[in-house]
């Protein structure tokens, strides 16, 4: 009897192994779309404990980097897998069209051709082979993880913790402070500089003020100073008088052994007659121990450093979307409102480059939280890119970022212009309507004339108000009546 039950036990193993290597072998599309949702949350675990650590090793950081890059791709794919159906659906002719793909080319091909399951499959697996190798060689970071300090104190949704902290520069703000607690050799006597190059509103200035923060660097320097493209100018008059005030601050101080942080932001080029002259007052006056950082969104400042330039680029696609998505969302469920999230995915495609932008919109989708004035602002931002695309090559963005006029337009009265003339970077909270920008341009409100609207006040360091200069003007038809009337009066 032992030796019957002991063959059937075996045999009923046998084929239940060779059952699950052959399922294991061809797994459907929900079994890795599953596989893939749990390594996410693995990530997930990782990544949130990391950015409340303050981590100085740049092995662990680069190891960092990669899984949060994987985890961001992954859930990119995942989220549009799930949202592929609503997608099909409008396609047939409900809200919205489908011109603008939440894939890249090659993966829309994949997703609408007759192998279409083994090519979802494919884009599923990839992020999940991915995120699986990271996670294995990961098992060491986790416990190193432990041993650094808490940069927090008190638990933060994650919402709350992405929109008031630096999202994605982890790895950036290390090297920057490794570079400013370098010391150099004894005896050195040149002043070490770092230049940080990147496009406008990138976050170079945030970088910096984040950096300066820190209560180590703060404790390192004896003073810091920031100088902007205005100390530069007159004959180089600003910059001398700059470094009188330095030499003066100095001899005051008994502590001489102490450096200073000089921080250099610039929009463009420096001359480099101005450049030398500078460098030179603060090598007679400042300690060996002093560094310089230049900020600026032209690569030509990289000749003034002593080290190699830190390059800032906008987050990646993946990134953008993981950002305004939990933001936007903030503590509701997304998984709860798919018609939403497939929304929101669109127009995270166009918003391209920055995390600015993702806020504003953010905080315009949240106060509207309805589904009829998400598909409007969609069809809106879509007429706006594909007016701009055909009169001039370029999106709007494009225009504003060049500090070029643009004319975008009133969602809720389209009769009228409204001018996005330029914006501007201030630490002043008044001196414009409080008015915010995306009302004008989303909602009803009354307005006519040129004057200054707030885009967005950054809740972290330098706390900057954006402030957008703008210009409403009337229909033709309405204004040309009222200087009709005003003639007759």
């Amino acid at each position: 009897m032992d030796i019957v039950l002991s063959a059937v036990l075996g045999e009923l193993a046998s084929r239940s192994i060779n059952f699950f290597i052959s399922k294991s072998s061809k797994p459907t599309v929900m079994v890795v779309a599953d596989r893939l949702q749990r390594a996410l949350l693995r990530a997930q675990v990782i990544v949130y404990e990391a950015m409340e650590r303050q981590i100085t090793n740049q092995a662990v950081l680069q190891q960092l980097d990669m899984l949060r890059d994987a985890m961001y791709r992954g859930y990119y794919i995942l989220d549009t897998f799930r949202y592929q159906s609503h997608r099909e659906e409008e396609a047939k002719g409900q809200v919205m069209s489908n011109t603008l793909s939440l894939l890249k080319v090659n993966c829309l091909q994949g997703f609408c051709s007759s192998n279409r399951n083994t090519l979802i499959l494919e884009q599923l697996q990839k992020p999940l082979d991915d995120l699986s190798s990271i996670i294995l060689d990961a098992k060491e970071l986790v416990m190193f993880l432990a041993s650094y300090p808490r940069l927090y104190r008190q638990p933060y949704s994650m919402h709350l913790l992405l929109g008031n902290c630096m999202f994605n520069r982890q790895m950036e703000s290390e090297l920057v402070i490794n570079f400013l607690l370098h010391t150099q050799p004894h005896g050195s006597e040149e002043l070490e500089v770092l230049p940080i190059v990147g496009p406008c509103k990138v976050g170079k200035s945030t970088l910096v003020a984040h950096v300066c923060k820190n209560e180590s660097i703060r404790d390192y320097f004896l003073e810091i100073l920031f100088l902007h493209d205005h100390d530069f100018i007159d004959d180089n008059l600003s910059t001398v008088r700059r470094c009188e005030i330095i030499d003066r601050n100095r001899i005051l101080n008994s502590n001489q052994d102490r450096g200073w942080l000089i921080v250099v932001d610039l929009v463009g080029d420096l001359n480099e007659d101005v450049w030398k002259m500078f460098y030179s007052s603060c090598k007679q006056r400042l300690p060996s121990s002093s560094k310089i950082i230049i900020t600026s969104r032209s690569d030509k400042i990289t000749k003034f450093g002593t080290t190699q330039a830190l390059n800032l680029k906008y987050v990646s696609d993946e990134a953008l979307w993981y950002f305004f998505k939990t933001v936007t969302f903030g503590s509701i469920d997304p998984d709860m409102h798919p018609k939403f999230v497939h929304v929101a995915m669109e127009i995270a495609q166009m918003l391209r480059t920055g995390l600015i932008g993702a806020n504003i919109m953010a905080c315009l989708l949240r106060e509207n939280f309805d589904m009829h004035f998400w598909c409007k602002v969609l069809a809106f931002m879509r007429g706006l890119i594909q007016k701009h695309v055909s009169e001039f090559g370029v999106e709007p963005l494009f225009l504003i970022n060049q500090n070029k006029h643009v004319h975008l337009g009133r969602m809720a009265t389209p009769s009228e212009d409204f001018l996005y003339c330029y914006d501007y970077e201030t630490l002043h909270k008044g001196g414009f309507r409080r008015l915010r920008s995306f009302n004008l341009m989303y909602g009803s409100v009354k307005a006519v004339g040129k004057f200054d609207v707030l885009g967005w006040i950054s809740p972290i360091p330098p706390y900057y108000s954006y402030v957008v200069t703008c210009e409403v003007r009337e229909p033709k038809s309405r204004a040309a009546a009222k200087r009709k009337r005003s003639i007759e009066n």
